[in-house]
């Protein structure tokens, strides 16, 4: 009896060091096969968790993080990781696409928001907020992070350890003339930056102005008024994001100049005010791009409304004919032909939805496919699972900027309450020879909630901020000047 309650008293105390160590087993439900980990909610932070299952679905930006990071993991740095956003988000996001080794099938986030506190933003776990703000409150503070890096000189370098610093102005100078890029760690940039260029001509004289460049990490789209009867699409608002408006009252430096040579004695004339027009072009397209629908209108009496149309969009996004490229030479009967196009092209910024005109299309290309819509000669292809059917369109050529889907993030309720559901790609088997980790099937996330999803049902959600990444539809030379 004395052995047999030896033996008792071991169990007991081996249960109670499992329960300490572990917790409960019952507690610790183990993940479901090709399914990735929920998040909890903490209290109001469906926001965050749907921006995270939505990063998470980017090979791209992931191994981006990793490359950013691969500084800290010195001896000195280790102690200070949990300080960094970077480190704190690269292991969220390998943990939510099933790079880190985990059984459980719920993640805490409250990390993330504790680093976010120590960068001096203020965000409530308990406050409803908005994924879209977030997502640049994050790009923003890793490009802080990134410029706040010092410039670390190698220790065998002794000649530069014992001279001052010198910048980069002044090396310049000294040289008389430009210096190749040098390779800095810290200087890349985050794979969802881009560049807008804004390019404005007179109506008067056709001057030109100097192209201004502005950068971007997400396009925020508007959706312009819906025609009747006719479905609003991903190019509707993609084409009104670029449209050229008028702008009135612009000081002409030509045709100042033009007027001024005209009159004699040297007389000062005013600045002549004219009309431009503004277009819009995506200079450098990112590789990884995330679209923003605005959904927030206002009423008459200044109060704000949600919009719940439906935004048709495709698992392919080709960005081709809104790429900006170098004007050459054109002879007269070109630009004759375009200027009629434009005038019969409904797409001006009156709040109508337009469409691409086929004189927008590369050189060389015929019109494959609207973003977005559900014509029978391109749905069956798009609604299928796999790579772009390029062998189903021989006459056209390979589009250059092509996206696939990855995730698309959808809001549901009003403008002052509601909730973020996410759906997204399951992960795939990483490869590095392959320019994508993730497979075909899709997932319905809404914080610890998981399950499949169908493509069907992703295209038929009203998206609020869709995720896509470039892939390259056939194997073709990529030259710089692409890019």
């Amino acid at each position: 009896m004395r052995n047999w309650g030896v033996l008792g008293g071991a169990a007991a105390a081996l249960a109670a060091g499992i329960y300490v160590l572990w917790g409960p087993i019952t507690g610790r439900k183990r993940r479901r096969r090709g399914l990735v980990p929920g998040l909890l909610n903490l209290g109001n932070t469906c926001f965050m968790n749907s921006l995270l299952q939505g990063l998470s679905s980017c090979p791209s930006f992931i191994r981006w993080l990793e490359e950013f990071t691969a500084q800290y993991r010195t001896e000195q740095e280790k102690s200070q990781e949990h300080q960094y956003l970077s480190v704190t988000l690269l292991q969220l996001l390998r943990a939510l696409s099933c790079q880190e080794v985990t059984e459980d099938d719920v993640l805490d986030a409250s990390c993330l928001l504790d680093v976010l506190r120590m960068n001096r933003w203020q965000i409530s776990s308990f406050e409803e907020q908005d994924a879209h703000e977030l997502f640049h409150v994050l790009t923003s503070s890793l490009e802080d992070e990134r410029d706040r890096q010092p410039r670390v000189t190698h220790l065998f370098d002794v000649h530069s350890l014992e001279q001052p610093e010198i910048t980069q102005k002044q090396i310049s100078c000294r040289t008389r003339g430009s210096l190749p890029p040098v390779s800095n760690h810290w200087k890349s940039q985050h794979p969802f930056h881009g560049r807008l260029t804004s390019n404005m001509v007179c109506k008067h004289c056709e001057h030109q102005s100097p192209v201004r460049f502005d950068t971007f990490d997400s396009l925020s789209l508007s959706i312009p008024a819906a025609v009747w009867g006719r479905p609003m699409t991903l190019d509707h608002c993609l084409h009104h994001f670029i449209s050229s408006e008028s702008v009135k009252d612009v000081v002409c430096d030509n045709c100042t100049r033009i007027q001024a040579e005209g009159i004699l004695n040297g007389q000062s004339i005013e600045n002549q005010r004219t009309t431009f027009v503004k277009q819009l072009k995506l200079g450098k397209l990112p590789q990884c791009l995330c679209i923003h629908l605005q959904r927030l209108s206002w009423s008459n009496q200044g109060t704000p409304l949600k919009r719940h149309e439906h935004v048709q969009f495709n698992e392919f996004l080709v960005m081709d004919i809104y790429k900006y490229r170098v004007p050459g030479p054109k002879s007269s009967q070109e630009q004759l032909s375009r200027k009629n196009s434009e005038e019969t092209t409904p797409g001006t910024k009156d709040g109508r939805a337009g469409k691409p005109s086929d004189a927008e299309q590369p050189a060389g290309t015929k019109p494959l496919f609207m973003n977005g819509a559900s014509s029978s000669s391109s749905s069956s292809f798009l609604m299928s699972p796999g790579t772009f059917p390029l062998a189903a369109f021989p006459e056209c050529r390979a589009p250059l900027y092509l996206y696939r889907l990855m995730a698309v993030v959808v809001h549901h309720g009003d403008m002052h309450s509601g909730h973020f559901i996410t759906f997204r790609r399951a992960p795939g088997a990483r490869s590095s020879s392959s320019s994508s980790s993730s497979s075909s099937q899709w997932l319905w996330i809404s914080d610890e909630s998981v399950r499949r999803a169908s493509l069907h049902e992703v295209l038929a959600a009203s998206a609020y901020l869709l995720f896509y990444e470039r892939v390259h539809g056939r194997a073709q030379p990529q030259s710089p000047a692409q890019d």
